[in-house]
Formats: C-alpha cells, structure tokens, sequence
C-alpha cells in the first residue's frame, strides 16, 4: 500500500547537510519543474570501505587483495528528487525495453522479481540448449567513472523525446555529472563529530551558515571537473547508466538474432552465446560499438569459452565465470574466489567477537561480576545457514533453484570452520 501511492519516496535515517523531510514536503518540492529548476544541491558525503578481493595469482595460487570500495549518498532532498525523477524516466526507460524486445536481455537495476541466481541459471540453460555453441563474456572499464556527459545528455533528450533537456532535468542533470563530494572522516574531523555516534542529537551534519564558513570556507568540496563520470550513489544513477547504454543493447539484441545467439547484460557485464563461427567477430563487434560510447573493455576480464558434446555429455575448454557463478557443461559452482572471501570475512568476525568478549570480561572481573561466554547467536545469524539473510543462505537458494547439489558440497565445509573458529 505504501509503495503504491508513492513509489518514489523513502525515508532515509543517516546524517547529512539537510534534515529528512516528510512525504508531503518531499512532494511538494519534487513535483514542482520550477523549484527543482533552482534547487541547489548538496555535495555528497563519501567514504571508503576496504574490500578483500580473492584472487588466483599466475601459479594458480589464492592471493587475497584489498580494493578501496567508494561509497556517497546524496543529501535528503537531493535524494528524494533523484528518485522522482528516476520513477519518472523509469516509465519512459521500460516502454522503450519493451518495444524493442529488450526485457530478457538487460538484466540489472530492473523490478524483475530475480536475482543473479536465476539470470545466471538462465544464461547457463541456454548454454546447455544449444549444447555446441561458444561463449563471450565481457566487462566494460570503470563504468560510471567514464560515461561522457554528452552522450548521457542526449540519451535522456532521447527517452523523454526532446531536443534539449527542460531546465528542471537539466539541473538534474548538471548535479549528477558537475556533482561535488565531501570526504566524511575530514568533515566529521572538522566538525568534532563522534564517528561512532554521529547523530548524537543532531538532525543534521551543520546548519547551512556552518556549511558555507567552515565545509565550503575551509576548502572540503571536491567537484567533478572532468566531461565524464556520474556518482554510483545516487537514487537515479543506476537508470541512468541503463539509459546510456539503450542504443548498444539494441545493437547487441539485433546482431545475435541475426545470428541465433543470445545476448545479456547485467551492468557492466555482457555475455555473449553464438556458434564458434561467430566468436571472435562478438568480441570485436562489442568493442568496436562500446567505443562508439567513449568506454572501452577491460580486455583481462574477457572469457571466451567453447562447449560441445564428448561422450554423450556437455564439456568446455575451461569454465565461464557469470554473476558469481561458474559453469563447466554439468556443474553449476559458486565461484571459488567468493568462497575464500567470505570464509575470510567469517573469520574476522569471529575474531572480533572474541576480542570483545575478552574486552566485556576484563571490565566484569575488575567489578567482581561474572564472565560470559562467547555470544554466538549473531555470529551464527551471520555466517550459517541459521541466519535468515547470509551468504550461506544464498548459497541453498542458489543449490535449490540450480538443482546442484554440487553448490551444497562447497559450502558444507564452513559450518565446521566456524564450529572450529569459535571454540579455538
């Protein structure tokens, strides 16, 4: 009932330049074209988060990697705006999907009910139909930090059907592409603000005297100079790098109907199943069109991989790897590097349990109280198949719907690692 009478709105709790807004307010604001025409619009606050990336080196052998993942959110109103007019361009967006038979085909940041569970058990159905065919799987570089200002202009001028943007989606626009950022651990620093209790009362970060002496005065605010590049935070970004890539995904769908193959694209990762015939013009055809988007393929990522039939069954020259799952002609696997990532994440976990713990028990001997043991309850809601929302959980699902039994051998091994980690 909620999302049906406004879609668009959500009430987001974190801390920014602004106070949350009701629905009445929001609406009021984002449903008039003048007052966003003139809306200024924060910067966003942005951090980094450490991600460890499991990866196997030239001997074959695991090594772990830790990649700085930058995340930033958009102000309160900033947002709500996003997200109308994301509502709004989503129409329009599906229309043209639809029209041009594209439903199957594009897969990412769409409500259609699946996960990547079942657009990769899809992809390797098909793969399976086809029994001799070859695969080519394709990553786009650094996706949103290089989509031209330009290009993305006219797709929205395009989609809405006009020569140029009116004034209220242009200064849209202008704040998504000309976007400013404020780094959060400098702004909290500046503005002794408690990193572990932000809030603190507070409704938001400063007042808008405070912002424009001591964020904008001292020098924090960092604007995109450059005639590429969109926020990956924001309500509206993810449409938007669909809607930049409209014209290729019809090119893509008309050249494998041409050719009877079948063409996906979740995001910046596109896949590719024809006959061997056609393998390597895919290849070249996909870059030779991406470039006609000023974006280009990370060639260290491309897989092409050739199935045919020996011996009654389904084999291949070496396993596609697709939206976290790898495919040899008769085991669907999770990917084993998604494996060792999380069995490293099981285990900082643990250990951080247990540093608390041996923490909370020191303060408690020094009162004379008595010490607890280790408390498992979270710690099985995170990494066993007890939990409700985990990768062990996701892991079943993904067993179940693949019918791979397979999947649930590879994981039968981490409730014994995590047995064994707590007890240690």
């Amino acid at each position: 009932m909620f999302k049906k009478k406004h879609p668009w709105y959500r009430s987001r709790g974190y801390l920014h330049f602004d106070s949350p807004i009701s629905f009445k307010k929001a609406q009021s604001i984002v449903m008039s074209c003048d007052r966003v025409a003139k809306h200024s619009f924060y910067p966003l606050i942005n951090y980094q988060i450490d991600s460890y990336k499991v990866a196997k080196d030239e001997l074959g052998k695991l090594q772990k990697k830790v990649k700085e993942r930058p995340i930033a959110y958009a102000s309160h109103v900033d947002s709500h705006i996003y997200a109308y007019y994301a509502w709004r361009l989503n129409t329009s967006y599906e229309q043209k999907i639809q029209a041009a038979g594209l439903n199957d085909n594009v897969l990412a940041f769409r409500s259609l009910g699946k996960s990547n569970i079942e657009f990769a058990d899809s992809a390797f159905e098909d793969i399976k139909r086809r029994k001799k065919c070859s695969a080519v799987a394709l990553d786009v570089s650094g996706f949103f930090d290089n989509l031209d200002h330009q290009l993305l202009k006219k797709s929205w001028a395009d989609l809405i059907g006009v020569d140029q943007l009116p004034q209220d989606h242009f200064n849209v626009f202008k704040s998504l592409t000309r976007f400013s950022s404020v780094n959060k651990d400098r702004l909290y620093a500046i503005l002794n603000i408690s990193a572990s209790n932000p809030k603190n009362a507070r409704h938001r970060v400063c007042e808008a005297n405070v912002f424009r002496d001591a964020v904008r005065g001292a020098g924090l605010i960092d604007v995109n100079r450059n005639c590429f590049g969109i926020p990956q935070g924001s309500p509206i970004s993810a449409l938007l790098s669909n809607i930049y890539m409209l014209e290729f995904d019809k090119r893509a769908k008309q050249v494998m109907d041409e050719q009877g193959g079948s063409y996906y694209r979740y995001c910046d990762d596109m896949l590719f199943i024809t006959t061997e015939e056609y393998r390597d013009d895919i290849e070249h055809f996909a870059q030779e069109e991406i470039k006609k988007l000023k974006l280009s393929i990370n060639v260290k990522k491309t897989e092409k991989r050739d199935f045919w039939i020996n011996a009654g069954v389904q084999v291949c020259n070496k396993p596609l790897q697709y939206l976290g799952f790898t495919f040899d002609g008769q085991r669907k696997l999770l990917r084993s590097a998604a494996l060792a990532r999380f069995s490293n994440r099981m285990k900082r976990g643990v250990r951080l349990a247990k540093a608390t713990q041996r923490k909370r028990n020191a303060i408690k001997r020094n009162r004379g109280l008595n010490e607890r043991e280790l408390y498992k309850r979270k710690l099985y809601e995170r990494y066993s198949h007890l939990g409700k929302r985990n990768f062990i959980t996701y892991s079943h699902r993904a067993a179940d719907h693949m019918k791979s039994d397979a999947i649930r051998d590879q994981v039968k091994p981490l409730w014994t690692r995590l047995e064994r980690e707590m007890s240690d």
